[in-house]
C-alpha cells in the first residue's frame, strides 16, 4: 500500500529525507525521531503534499506524480497535518462535511459518514457546536474525524494525539487498531506510547535515514528507541547541504 525506493526529499538545499525504503501494508506503522528527523517531511511526502526530490513512491498502487493517479490517490486516503487549521466559524458537522466534499465523496453517502466520524473521536454531542468554542483537545479530534470520514484505505497521522488527555489517547489508540486491520496507517509520534499501545511496526528516523524499521518486539529486543538513535547518531556522520565541502 505504500513502497517507496531511495525517496529523498530536499528542503531548500537540505536533504531532510534521505534514501529511505519502505513497504508497508495493512497495519498500524509507527514512524518515532526527534526533531528534525524528517518525520513531517516524510508523512507530507506520503500524503502527496510535498513531491520527491529522488527515488521512487507508489502509493496503493499507485504513481503519484501522473496527475489523474494522484486524484486517485487522494480520494482513498485521510491525512492529519502537525500545523492543522480550522473554519472557526464552521460547526462540527459543517467543517467534516467540507472535508468529505473535498474528497470527492458521493453526496448521499456524507451525513452518513459525518455522523460516524463525529461518533468515532467522541464528538458526537458536539457535532453541532462551532469550532472557535472548542478546547484545543476537541479540536484535535475534529482533525482526526476529518481524516477519517472518507474511511481512508491510507491514513497519514502526524503527531495526532498532541492534546489528547489520557483517556482519549486509549480510545484512539484502539481506533487505530480496529482500522490497521483492513488499512495501511503511518503515524508521526514523540509518544512511545503510541508505539506501543497501537502499532504493529516502527521506524526510527535519523537526520532522515532509516536507523530502524521492524515490530515493535524487535525495537524493545534493540535496547529500545533511545538505544537505537544514540547507537545510529553515533556510527553515521552529519548530513552535509547539497552543494557544501
Amino acid at each position: 500500500m505504500i513502497r517507496t525506493v531511495n525517496l529523498s526529499v530536499r528542503l531548500r538545499r537540505a536533504l531532510a529525507v534521505d534514501g529511505v525504503d519502505l513497504d508497508l501494508g495493512p497495519g498500524v506503522h509507527g514512524v518515532l525521531g526527534s526533531n528534525g528527523a524528517g518525520k513531517s517531511t516524510l508523512i507530507r511526502t506520503l500524503a502527496t503534499a510535498a513531491a520527491p526530490s529522488e527515488g521512487t513512491l507508489t502509493l496503493l498502487g499507485r504513481d503519484p506524480t501522473i496527475p489523474s493517479q494522484r486524484l486517485e490517490i487522494r480520494r482513498r486516503l485521510g491525512y492529519l497535518p502537525q500545523q492543522f487549521g480550522v473554519y472557526r466559524n464552521f460547526t462540527v458537522r459543517e467543517f467534516l462535511s467540507y472535508a468529505a466534499w473535498l474528497k470527492e465523496m458521493p453526496g448521499t453517502t456524507i451525513p452518513a459518514a459525518v455522523e460516524e466520524a463525529a461518533d468515532q473521536v467522541g464528538l458526537a454531542d458536539r457535532i453541532d457546536r462551532r469550532l472557535r468554542t472548542l478546547s484545543g483537545g476537541m479540536k484535535q479530534r475534529v482533525g482526526i474525524a476529518q481524516a477519517i470520514v472518507n474511511d481512508p484505505e491510507l491514513l497519514l497521522l502526524d503527531e495526532p494525539t498532541a492534546g489528547l488527555d489520557l483517556e482519549r489517547r486509549g480510545e484512539f489508540h484502539a481506533l487505530l487498531r480496529d482500522m490497521g486491520q483492513a488499512a495501511c496507517v503511518v503515524l508521526t509520534t514523540h509518544l512511545l506510547e503510541d508505539i506501543t499501545e497501537a502499532c504493529s511496526t516502527a521506524t526510527v528516523l535519523s537526520r532522515g535515514r532509516v536507523a530502524f524499521h521492524g515490530t515493535v518486539g524487535q525495537l524493545t529486543a534493540a535496547g529500545g528507541y533511545t538505544t537505537v538513535l544514540r547507537q545510529n547518531q553515533r556510527t553515521r556522520p552529519r548530513l552535509r547541504r547539497s552543494g557544501m565541502p
